[in-house]
């Protein structure tokens, strides 16, 4: 007998509030920081290509833009937040944009973009911000170092990430708003720099997001790595042409969440298929034994494959 409709919504409140469940009790006590105001960024035009004076008058309006948020920040008594700012401004940091609003909207560049031949874009999972872009920016760093001269890495704060102790981190609403943004900075990027091999790196909710911006985008590799799923079934419906691939530390908490999507009236809960099992069809890497926020720590097998990846080359230990 087929069940009854009450009962199949039933099920799916039940699940719904699992994956909730599992997602939110081990990151218990995170917080959203308050919002703090910042003045409208000046509008850029598209990034023509990567010549140094190119990028030089880029990263000079993102300074300024900087500034002027930290001046607003100040004014408005976030010491943190103006703090945290005024470490961003420093002359030997370089920002394709940036915008204080909302939590906040950066790209950064770590290495020389003008001459690099490998460009990996890193996404960011939830509860990034300008109050905890550290996090972010101390993985770009590493990643950078890991791979040398001639690369370069970019990390895309291009979006209001979720926060992790709400309805956000389960639902694709804020990737899918976020995918426009994402595929228009891809494409500029690569007609900016044509030639360079170019990887997109995404991690935790950071991987919903590129499995919303996936199609028909120009890169040679998907790398997901802590992720809960991409909201789609398999790598193919994807649909790209890249490499996917799926990492995850053995003592990462995110491979014990329920790997479901349950379609609700105006959205769905949940993110699919486990991207590092063979029902997704993914290229699988080894990920080391580390946590949930490990994969771009120094000396980690996480780090080292990751780095192989966005080099062209296999990662040690692959084997399929």
């Amino acid at each position: 007998m087929a069940p009854r409709p009450r009962s199949r919504r039933l099920r799916r409140t039940l699940l719904a509030a699992l994956v909730a469940a599992s997602v939110a009790v081990p990151v218990a006590g995170a917080a959203r920081p308050a919002a703090v105001p910042a003045p409208a960024p000046a509008p850029l035009a598209p990034l023509r290509d990567t010549a140094p004076v190119t990028l030089a008058e880029r990263y000079t309006t993102g300074r300024a833009g900087i500034l002027a948020a930290e001046r607003t920040a100040t004014a408005h008594g976030d010491h943190r937040r103006a703090a945290n700012l005024r470490a961003m401004a420093d002359p030997a940091r370089h920002f394709l944009s940036f915008d204080g609003r909302d939590g906040g909207r950066t790209v950064e560049v770590l290495g020389d973009l003008s001459h690099a031949e490998r460009i990996a874009v890193l996404i960011p999972g939830s509860d990034t911000n300008l109050d905890s872009y550290g996090r972010l920016r101390d993985g770009a760093t590493a990643l950078q170092r890991q791979l040398g001269d001639r690369a370069a890495v970019v990390a895309w704060l291009g979006y209001r990430t979720p926060t992790l102790l709400s309805t956000d981190t389960i639902s694709p609403g804020l990737a899918d708003s976020a995918a426009p943004a994402l595929r228009g900075f891809v494409r500029e990027l690569r007609a900016a720099a044509p030639t360079a091999r170019l990887s997109l790196l995404c991690h935790s909710y950071g991987s919903v997001v590129c499995g919303s911006a996936a199609p028909g985008l120009d890169v040679a590799d998907i790398v997901l790595f802590g992720s809960p799923g991409t909201g789609r079934d398999n790598a193919a419906a994807l649909r790209t042409r890249a490499t996917v691939w799926a990492g995850r530390g053995a003592d990462d908490w995110i491979g014990d969440i329920p790997h479901a999507r349950i379609p609700l009236h105006f959205t769905s809960v949940g993110f699919g298929t486990d991207p590092v099992s063979p029902a997704f069809g993914a290229r699988v890497f080894p990920a080391g034994d580390g946590g949930h926020s490990d994969y771009l720590k120094p000396g980690s097998t996480s780090l080292t494959n990751i780095a192989r990846i966005v080099s062209g080359r296999t990662p040690e230990g692959t084997t399929r």
